[in-house]
């Protein structure tokens, strides 16, 4: 197979991948806003957390040992939009009457699988670009890209169609999912390992690099990734709902921000694919302590411009919020793996990542979506209510920043 031709189909693959999520993780906040679930939007979020702290693991491990990771992929697609869809039809069928555990169950079902995916289709693509003898640090960035592309092109779909408000993102996932698990099958064969099948299942579940907490500065990295991995699914949740319910005011009715709230957030996407090519120079000139500082900064700000904000003559605050959004997610989750990958052993690189995603994409933001959610339910009753919820993420993270630049002792 020509080079040019697998990695046209990866980038369809990647493409897929992020289509997926993006049908609904910007905007399902508000869809729950809408059906009365609003006091729950934390729990919808926080699920992924939970699940990606063992489903990725367990399928890892099962794609290692005994099913092709093509095929896996494949299954794991298909049985998510399976559930997605399920998800929808509750949404359809019960309307304005939908019950939390209907919706919640089914959803959480179909996270349960999805989350796996994030890294079997890593896995997928690294496996075809080692085939064909492509350097896969140099071949597969540009084909990483095209899923964000991928999750913006889905969140402008459900907002041009107008589904922000209902169940029908659900089931525009599941269609991209369906889509997906069919073209997994067409993708070159992946066997399985015969090094996994000498892993321990301590090891391949990633147990051994909790060793790294013996070691101060590891351990005081972890624990503030955990802590900032807090501010991660916030803005997903309830950004949306909250640009949204400006809806009432008569001043920003009709505004262009409430109306397509999906594709103002989206410039956080583009932002995000914009930092990526920052890293390497940021990391070079100032270490990773200064670089966290400033994701850490950049959440600052990302939640005070929503505070200071409106849809009409502040729209422009909103805006600003989304650029820094490249700056507080990119210098964090991948200038934090890239730490972690130059500081611990060779052998132990695989689990000391697994451990970072579980503290931040884990425990992180799943306790802290849930803890955002008391905030929100406390305070958002009003437009005022929810500038003073933005101030407090925006303190909480302005705190870990002056915690850390204290705590935190870099290498020289």
């Amino acid at each position: 197979m020509k080079n040019s031709s697998i990695k046209s189909r990866l980038i369809i693959l990647s493409f897929l991948q992020f289509a997926v999520w993006g049908a609904y993780l910007t905007s399902m906040g508000r869809y729950l806003g809408n059906s009365g679930l609003g006091e729950h939007i934390g729990w919808f979020y926080a699920v992924q957390g939970i699940v990606s702290i063992f489903m990725p693991a367990l399928m890892g491990i099962i794609a290692d040992r005994f099913v092709p990771a093509q095929k896996l992929l494949a299954f794991c697609h298909a049985t998510a939009a399976l559930f997605m869809a399920i998800t929808a039809y509750m949404g359809y069928t019960q309307g304005a009457d939908v019950s939390f555990n209907n919706l919640f169950w089914s959803y959480s079902a179909g996270v349960a699988f999805y989350m796996p995916t994030l890294a079997l289709s890593n896995s997928v693509s690294y496996t075809v670009l080692e085939k064909e003898g492509l350097d896969t640090v140099k071949a597969f960035p540009p084909i990483r890209v095209f899923g964000t592309i991928g999750f913006i092109v889905s969140m402008w779909l459900v907002d041009i169609m107008g589904f922000q408000d209902n169940y029908n993102q659900f089931f525009t996932s599941a269609v991209w999912g369906a889509v997906l698990a069919l073209y997994s099958l067409t993708m070159p064969d992946c066997p399985v390992s015969a090094a996994g099948n000498k892993k321990s299942i301590a090891s391949a579940l990633g147990l051994d690099a909790f060793k790294l907490f013996k070691q101060r500065k590891m351990a005081t990295f972890f624990i503030f990734s955990m802590l900032l991995g807090g501010a991660l699914q916030i803005s997903n949740g309830y950004a949306n709902g909250f640009i949204a319910g400006f809806s009432e005011d008569p001043a920003y009715a009709g505004t262009f921000a409430v109306e397509h709230t999906n594709i103002i957030i989206s410039l956080s996407q583009i932002s995000e694919t914009l930092c990526i090519l920052l890293i390497p120079f940021f990391l070079s000139r100032f270490g990773i302590k200064r670089v966290m500082l400033m994701a850490m900064f950049a959440w600052v700000f990302r939640f005070a411009f929503f505070g200071l904000g409106n849809p009409g003559d502040g729209v422009w605050l909103f805006i600003l919020s989304m650029i820094v959004y490249g700056v507080a997610f990119d210098f964090f989750n991948i200038s934090g793996s890239l730490f972690v990958d130059k500081e611990v052993p060779e052998q132990m690189r695989s689990s000391a990542q697994g451990l970072f995603m579980l503290m931040t994409n884990g425990l992180g933001a799943s306790i802290g979506v849930i803890a955002a959610q008391e905030v929100v339910n406390h305070y958002a009753t009003s437009i005022e209510g929810w500038s003073i919820a933005w101030y407090i993420f925006a303190g909480y993270a302005l705190l870990l920043g002056i915690l850390f630049a204290i705590l935190f002792k870099e290498n020289k």
